[in-house]
């Protein structure tokens, strides 16, 4: 089978399409063979072409997380899917029986992988995946938008819902527009009732924030952004900060989040080494949250969502697979609004 694969870390020079991969077997009764219709591109991808810590990858590793196809194959214990079905991939892998597991905390599990880091990963004309991982593709929907549906958008609704408890009329500012889980953090948040302020350093795509729902939007390449919020806010700082770009605006997003505030993180887009005075931490009883992808029933929410014509992820362009290098170098140049789909069919 056809897949794009590194075999070293470093540079857009190390993807390669590889044609004669063989095509994997179930490997458990629960699980299911994926013929693969398209992915998205998300910054993990970038961070395992360029190297993680503590992370070798083994020559030829299939990369990419997100992904939609139809049902190949479905082993003895599957419920619920035939082959045919079209499908979405939750690329978060858990063991499903550690504790954490045992109480609907998938994404907590003691032995989470994500498809594409720690497993081999859906850039492949056929995935094996357990049944559990899979969500039928809403009929409305396309495989571009399938493709860029899942990680994202997940993500983003833990970070808004589960984590920071965005509440209707909060005051919610996010960094980096543009990228899937902003877009989708700002449509979550819309959603709750919430008032939303988003920051990049294009002013095209803060154009394209405020048609989506935007009520404010601030260019830090142009604007002291300390400054800006506590102007508009009349020094009492925003409700919550979803900041994933981790070290160069971590210090501005302590300093616009007001008494009682909620700063989450899923990501260090910048850099993972942050400083935090503990002094005003404690005094202005801030609360910092991580998180990380989501749960099954988070995901049976967003699907539900997506089917009923709501949390629509933007799709920015969509290459073949033979351009697969240009995919990776839109999204390494930040031009992008929205997501990045490679398509690996075109039926």
């Amino acid at each position: 089978m056809r897949a794009l694969t590194v075999s070293a870390h470093g540079g857009l020079e190390q993807l390669q399409i590889v044609a004669d991969l063989p095509v994997p077997s179930l490997g458990a009764p629960s699980d299911v063979r994926v013929r693969m219709h398209a992915v998205a591109l998300n910054h993990l991808d970038l961070f395992v072409l360029r190297g993680l810590p503590g992370m070798t990858v083994r020559p030829q590793w299939i990369v990419c997380a997100d992904g939609a196809g139809t049902v190949d194959q479905v082993g003895s214990a599957v419920l619920g899917f035939a082959p045919g079905d079209r499908v979405m991939i939750n690329p978060g892998i858990s063991d499903r029986s550690c504790e954490f597991c045992k109480t609907g905390e998938q994404s907590l599990c003691e032995h989470f992988r994500l498809l594409g880091e720690h497993l081999p990963g859906t850039a492949a004309e056929y995935v094996v995946v357990p049944a559990a991982n899979l969500r039928p593709v809403p009929a409305n929907v396309s495989w571009e938008t399938a493709a860029a549906f899942t990680l994202a958008t997940l993500t983003a609704w833990r970070m808004v819902v589960t984590r920071a408890r965005v509440q209707p009329g909060e005051t919610v500012l996010i960094w980096g527009i543009g990228g899937g889980v902003a877009i989708a953090a700002l449509q979550i948040a819309k959603r709750i009732g919430a008032r939303v302020w988003a920051i990049s350093s294009s002013d095209a795509k803060l154009a394209r924030a405020r048609e989506l729902g935007a009520d404010e939007t601030f260019n830090h390449r142009t604007t002291d952004i300390v400054s800006a919020i506590r102007e508009h806010t009349g020094k009492r700082g925003v409700n919550v900060v979803i900041d994933d770009v981790g070290e160069a605006t971590w210090e501005r997003s302590l300093r616009v989040l007001g008494r009682g505030g909620r700063l989450v993180t899923c990501g260090a887009t910048s850099g993972p080494l942050v400083q935090t005075d503990v002094r005003k931490l404690f005094w202005h009883q801030w609360t910092i949250l991580g998180s990380t992808m989501g749960n099954d029933r988070e995901l049976d929410a967003i699907v539900e969502a997506l089917g009923a014509g709501a949390l629509v992820p933007p799709v920015d362009a969509v290459f073949p697979l033979e351009r697969a290098r240009d995919a990776y170098e839109r999204l390494a140049t930040a031009w992008q609004f929205g997501k990045i789909v490679v398509k690996l069919r075109d039926d």
